[in-house]
């Protein structure tokens, strides 16, 4: 029997990618690459889109480096940004666009400057991402400087539910933490530090001979833990 998607949460609602469903708009003028003599680029976003564009046998390889690049200095892939990476790598603002509308990490419209973004991947959602999702988006509620978006995967799944903001892992997640976390931000601190992934022990960090003691009082409680398991240490 077929899965309904509509029924399964984490699906309920079509893709959370921004913008997938967006027609394309064949009433445009065909492309042409941006003229240098008209189109303004800042010499130090040049210099830095040539110096990627240099590593490259293949200049257009250095799409998503310059797609960032652009992003960082206006904020977001605006038609403006999209254009000036354009008219230095000599390509029309329709290639480009096609790169920034597939990747979920560029944003075509204007987002908030704290990015929030919280893992719903299969890990997570089984740890009660979705109620951690909805918790975040209700603790920012309307403030524009917070773009809080779902993730399909961080790659932290040891630390399920969690979130990547402004950059930093934070995990394993409550409904109370997302309150925190907007406070953390808007006051400046680093968000949750207590429960920032970089600051727990690692292999690197763990004295020599400690490396192998399990750094989590309860080393058995992740997401895949049975009831009878146990850390055994190696010998």
């Amino acid at each position: 029997m077929a899965i309904d998607p509509s029924q399964v949460r984490r699906f309920e609602h079509g893709s959370r990618i921004p913008g997938w469903d967006d027609a394309v708009d064949l009433t445009k003028d065909p492309a042409v690459v941006p003229d240098p003599a008209s189109t303004p680029v800042p010499e130090e976003l040049r210099a830095q889109i040539e110096a990627h564009m240099a590593k490259y046998p293949d200049p257009r390889s250095a799409s998503i480096p310059a797609l960032h690049l652009v992003q960082a200095w206006h904020g977001w892939c605006s038609p403006t940004a999209i254009e000036q990476a354009a008219c230095v790598m000599r390509l029309t603002p329709a290639y480009l666009t096609a790169v920034a509308t597939f990747y979920d990490m560029f944003y075509t419209d204007p987002v908030g400057e704290h990015t929030v973004f919280v893992c719903t991947n299969i890990s997570c959602s089984l740890r009660g991402a979705d109620d951690i999702y909805e918790e975040m988006l209700a603790s920012a509620g309307e403030d524009p400087r917070f773009n809080v978006r779902s993730f399909e995967c961080l790659g932290a799944c040891d630390i399920a539910p969690m979130a990547s903001v402004n950059g930093d892992y934070v995990g394993p997640l409550t409904r109370e933490d997302c309150r925190t976390i907007v406070a953390d931000v808007l006051e400046g601190r680093e968000p949750l530090k207590a429960k920032q992934l970089k600051y727990r022990p690692s292999a690197e960090t763990l004295p020599f001979g400690e490396q192998d003691r399990p750094t989590d009082s309860d080393p058995a409680s992740g997401p895949t833990a049975g009831r009878d398991d146990v850390h055994e240490e190696r010998e």
